[in-house]
């Protein structure tokens, strides 16, 4: 098979031939149509994320071997199934978007299908070769979803951007739907997250972003409020336009300054959704914890359940789709560099030249 692939941290991605993967047991191989092009591959292709003060953790040291043709944003069709995979609700020639947050599928965490969880994880683009490549190898055939009905150039980007955002907001939700809820970060992420939110039937959804075009674009998408980020007074501006100090933040970008005014703009029992890999790190005032009764939560992608129920809802038609531009497969890397230089809006999704 041929892959687009990271064959050395920060330099430009390589077209390389590679062996085509032989489903055993239960796993299937798909050929590739269609595969996002998520932020989170900006930091696999850099090869590290910021801690800020403690440094830079290297993604080589967390398991992450080169090369590698990452993309976990996948639909394909199905080509050969492994001989436990027979009978199990997929059969060659199905499209079928692909599940990629898969973990040793032996643990506790994996046999409630919330993979993700694992701590031994082999997610798809990132611990083993993705969807930048004409063929991919799913684990097992339970992490392919049915998408009939949905356009698969928007129904891959549900698999993280998509999935994320779906798993970020129901730890916030229940709340009244005119309750403000805070999205910060305007790009793929959080123009999903607006259509999301729009889904579950909520009305009030404050937009934060650097950028106008992109703020924008979430008022197209369905923002009622956004707001200009600067290095001062965001949170200020945050407060005004929510008309008071609000109780849920989904901060997509989660860097330094991000955590920052967002954790200042909560109310008394209000809760930050931390989501994003930007980078740095965050100080609280440990007394407010307790005084406003705050909470700060992690949020990593979502398990496959979520995925599939993400899916129900959008087959039924009740998600707005987000702006979706399609490139060749070939143009990997100058899609990345786009991305790494602010100058796409929506999602970018790479297609076969079948698809």
């Amino acid at each position: 098979m041929r892959a687009w692939a990271v064959i050395e941290t920060g330099k430009p991605l390589k077209e390389i031939e590679l062996p085509t993967p032989e489903p055993k047991g239960a796993e299937v191989l798909l050929e590739v149509t269609h595969a996002g092009v998520c932020h989170s591959d900006l930091h696999i292709w850099e090869g590290e994320y910021d801690l800020g003060s403690r440094g830079k953790m290297r993604l080589t040291d967390r398991g992450v071997v080169l090369p590698l043709a990452m993309g976990h944003e996948i639909v394909g069709r199905v080509v050969k199934l492994g001989p436990d995979a027979a009978g199990q609700g997929s059969k060659v020639g199905d499209l079928r978007l692909v599940y990629p947050w898969v973990g040793c599928g032996k643990c506790k965490a994996c046999q409630a299908d919330e993979e993700n969880m694992c701590l031994t994880p082999r997610s798809l683009g990132v611990y083993q070769n993705g969807g930048y490549a004409t063929h991919v190898l799913a684990t097992h055939v339970k992490h392919l979803i049915d998408i009939e009905g949905v356009d698969p150039a928007l129904a891959a980007t549900y698999a993280c951007s998509g999935v994320t955002v779906y798993s970020a907001i129901n730890k916030l939700l229940p709340l009244d739907p005119d309750e403000a809820i805070v999205v910060v970060g305007a790009g793929g992420l959080g123009l999903n997250a607006i259509a999301v939110l729009k889904a579950l039937g909520h009305r009030r959804i404050c937009v934060v972003d650097v950028a106008e075009d992109k703020l924008a674009a979430a008022r197209e998408q369905g923002a009622t409020e956004t707001v200009l980020a600067s290095a001062e007074g965001t949170t200020q501006r945050i407060i005004e336009a929510c008309g008071g100090p609000v109780a849920g933040v989904v901060d997509l970008v989660n860097g330094t300054q991000t955590a920052r005014f967002a954790f200042d703009a909560l109310r008394k029992g209000g809760k930050l959704v931390q989501v994003g890999l930007f980078g740095g790190e965050m100080s609280i005032p440990l007394p407010l914890m307790p005084i406003r009764a705050l909470t700060v939560q992690g949020s990593y992608v979502g398990n496959v359940k979520e995925l599939r129920s993400l899916i129900d809802i959008a087959k039924a038609g009740k998600i707005p789709g987000i702006p979706v531009a399609r490139e060749p497969l070939r143009n990997a890397d100058a899609v990345l560099n786009r991305l790494r230089e602010g100058k796409i809006v929506g999602r970018v999704v790479l297609t076969s030249d079948t698809a």
